[in-house]
């Protein structure tokens, strides 16, 4: 379920709240190909099912940062900030890669606000996110992202 707040004054409340957790979305080996077309990173542990099966993860994996570029679509679902006029990504403090997603696997995205502070012109957010495979024993990734609303 998404939380929306309208304007800085309403986010500004939620930090160190727990946002939730949003759908499952599936890594598919089209969108791994996708992935590696778009940087050039055509390591045979993605793109290459049979001879990745024989490999260290037993399937094709996702590209770490495959996983990472997810965290947007998948925050998204999560925070709604209106009355602002640009949203950016600021940056990462940390992130960590823990477990591979395999492809076919399906991600979750579970997120907390910790942090929301005052910069010129909006507030920055930071926030705490674990990426989750379905079934795993172990996160796909740790994520601690920041974030700037304007208005």
């Amino acid at each position: 379920m998404t939380i929306t707040v309208n304007g800085l004054d309403e986010l500004k409340k939620l930090a160190d709240a727990d946002l939730g957790t949003s759908e499952w979305i599936e890594v598919t080996q089209d969108r791994i190909d996708t992935f590696a077309d778009a940087t050039g990173d055509h390591q045979w542990i993605h793109t290459d099912p049979e001879r990745a099966a024989q490999g260290p993860f037993g399937a094709p994996i996702a590209h770490g940062y495959l996983t990472l570029s997810l965290f947007i679509p998948l925050f998204t679902q999560l925070l709604d900030v209106r009355g602002v006029t640009t949203k950016v990504n600021y940056g990462l403090d940390k992130v960590r890669f823990p477990a591979p997603v395999k492809a076919g696997s399906r991600i979750r995205l579970v997120a907390r606000l910790t942090s929301v502070e005052d910069v010129p012109g909006g507030v920055q957010i930071t926030v705490d996110g674990t990426i989750e495979v379905e079934g795993g024993t172990k996160p796909a990734a740790v994520v601690r992202s920041l974030s700037r609303f304007y208005v």
